[in-house]
């Protein structure tokens, strides 16, 4: 029975999707004014898990992954670069959707954008206004009324008396409290706006995703995902809009994945202590960076550092060594209790640690049958892929990851490595040992490692 922990009610509940059979879900994305980091990379990794295996179950899944692509950041980076805010978030939107495929993140289902949705944001807002929830201030500002609602806070655990005692009302801002938050902004001399019942202006952040969410899934959906640090106030802010407006309960089951932290502190642009995940792919294989996301447990931090992105790398590297030669063409192996730990973990709040543990013992498995029972090594291989698959890993031919490309323009390339490799054969069957021990050095100073086997010599990339 699959459990997920609720951050809604701070414990471990079983999963029971609202329509037997079927999951929606609703995923914060990314609000394009600049390239993807590793959080955003985080992100997409680990929903694009939730959605694999929650299909693997058998439940038809509609993800919904949302683009904020319009909001106060994207209109001051717009302006710095003195160009329309629509060009600046289409590129970013193209980088985001080859970043995220570089990293083999399926795209979701639906993926609206905020600019699109302005009809169902305005009603949103007007439904507000008539329950009693909102107001328009004196200057065509439109704010949400917090102290309407009396269960704010439930989900990030804040009182209305904490909150009052750091809030304050910002120069230019006409709410009646401070800590009323705006849905509809008045429009301002050189930004972009939209007409609306209150004068021309823009949506706020939060409404935003309270009107794509309830337009694509309903008043009341299964799973809301997103980064820890949009608990509050931006999933706070959507219950309160979303069940203001409608009057159901919004959300059942709230998912938030840790910080990445680098060198003990989160990772933020403020500290200048982020990198994009092109950075981070100049160094490393997509597959490597996915492997490291999932080496933490989702609600955990995710301490980014060169060791660890080795470690994935070594640990791919022993998958792949594993593969490398079996039979892929054979019924997967059945019955296996590797199998069934592997889906226990992943039944238990999506444990991809322990699930990738079960992995490593299937590898050790397939390495300890293989030279007297390779077609069982066969069968286990093909089972390690199938489950690789619903992580996302080990989907890539075992011969192309472990020689890693054409080794670069300064490296050596495939065919000057075999004819070396040829060239230390032959050197052995002559019984030359030295010129073959050469051989071999040259190609580990080029940063080639040499297996040689009863079957033959093999070679990968180190």
């Amino acid at each position: 029975m699959l459990s997920i922990y609720n951050d809604l009610t701070r414990a471990k509940e079983t999963f029971e999707p609202l329509k037997p059979g079927h999951v929606n879900m609703y995923v914060c994305g990314m609000t394009v004014y600049d390239l993807c980091h590793l959080g955003h990379a985080r992100v997409m990794v680990v929903f694009d898990v939730v959605a694999r295996y929650l299909r693997s179950r058998g439940y038809a899944v509609t993800y919904v992954r949302n683009i904020t692509d319009i909001d106060d950041k994207i209109i001051n980076r717009a302006n710095e670069r003195g160009e329309p805010f629509h060009a600046l978030t289409e590129r970013y939107i193209q980088a985001m959707h080859e970043d995220a495929a570089a990293l083999g993140v399926l795209p979701p289902d639906q993926e609206p954008r905020a600019t699109e949705h302005l009809p169902e944001i305005i009603a949103m807002v007007e439904r507000l206004i008539a329950r009693g929830h909102a107001y328009v201030a004196s200057n065509g500002d439109v704010y949400y009324d917090v102290r309407s609602f009396p269960d704010y806070g439930r989900l990030s655990g804040k009182s209305i008396e904490d909150l009052q005692s750091g809030a304050r009302v910002e120069p230019g801002e006409v709410k009646r409290d401070p800590l009323d938050f705006a849905l509809w902004k008045a429009a301002k001399p050189g930004e972009p706006a939209w007409d609306s019942p209150w004068g021309q202006g823009r949506p706020g952040w939060h409404i935003e995703c309270s009107a794509m969410s309830t337009k694509a899934l309903g008043d009341t959906f299964d799973i809301h995902g997103g980064g820890a640090d949009l608990t509050f106030p931006h999933h706070e802010n959507e219950i309160a809009q979303s069940e203001g407006a409608t009057g159901h309960p919004f959300v059942r089951y709230w998912m938030h994945n840790g910080f990445v932290r680098i060198n003990d502190e989160k990772m933020s642009k403020s500290l200048g202590n982020f990198f994009t995940v092109r950075e981070i792919l100049q160094r490393y294989l997509p597959e490597e960076v996915r492997y490291f996301i999932l080496t933490s447990q989702y609600r955990s931090p995710l301490h980014y550092a060169d060791e660890q992105l080795g470690n994935a790398r070594s640990a791919l590297t022993r998958f792949y060594t594993a593969l490398r030669g079996l039979r892929d063409d054979v019924p997967a192996a059945a019955g296996e209790t590797l199998e069934a730990r592997f889906h226990a973990a992943m039944e238990d709040d999506f444990n991809t640690p322990e699930a990738l543990a079960a992995m490593f013992e299937l590898t050790r498995e397939i390495n300890r049958v293989r030279g007297e029972d390779p077609a069982h090594a066969a069968a286990l291989g093909v089972l390690l892929c199938q489950l690789g698959g619903l992580l996302g890993i080990l989907q890539d031919d075992p011969e192309v990851y472990l020689r890693g490309g054409d080794g670069g323009p300064a490296g050596l390339g495939d065919a000057e490595i075999e004819t070396l490799i040829e060239r230390r054969s032959a050197a052995k069957r002559d019984k030359n040992w030295s010129e073959a021990d050469a051989i071999r050095d040259q190609l580990k100073d080029a940063g080639i490692v040499v297996e040689d086997s009863p079957a033959g010599t093999t070679w990968r990339r180190a």
